[in-house]
């Protein structure tokens, strides 16, 4: 088992920056798809990028040029950098792991029902 948790959230007004961080523990030394998900109020939660043990990454296309993933895995932590935020991209931002090599492309790696361990989120507000 793996456990997630969440930090660096806040409130930002649009066209800021914010860096989420998801720090890893237990069983670090399986290989996961390391995924970053969002849910606004009334929304569906929607895959936003996904990284994989070696690297590749995936993203969602309303935040690609936007937001980069990158792992540090001698922190065991995945981290989002989010630049140019838009008040749509306010959410509760959850980090999610799958035991597995590889974040597998197509709709694979923003389908939430694919992980198995979450953490418990970390809400980003942008204000226009």
């Amino acid at each position: 088992q793996v456990q997630l948790v969440e930090s660096g959230g806040g409130s930002v007004q649009a066209g800021g920056s914010l860096r989420l961080s998801c720090a890893a523990s237990g069983d670090t030394y399986s290989n996961y798809c390391m995924g970053w998900f969002r849910q606004a109020p009334g929304k569906e939660r929607e895959g936003v990028a996904a990284i994989g043990r070696l690297g590749s990454t995936n993203y969602a296309d309303s935040v690609k040029g936007r937001f980069t993933i990158s792992q540090d895995s001698a922190k065991n932590t995945v981290y989002l950098q989010m630049n140019s935020l838009k008040p749509e991209d306010t959410a509760m931002y959850y980090c999610a792991a799958k035991r597995a090599y590889y974040c597998y492309s197509g709709s694979w790696w923003s389908d939430g029902r694919n992980y198995n361990y979450w953490g418990q989120g970390t809400q980003v507000t942008v204000s226009s």
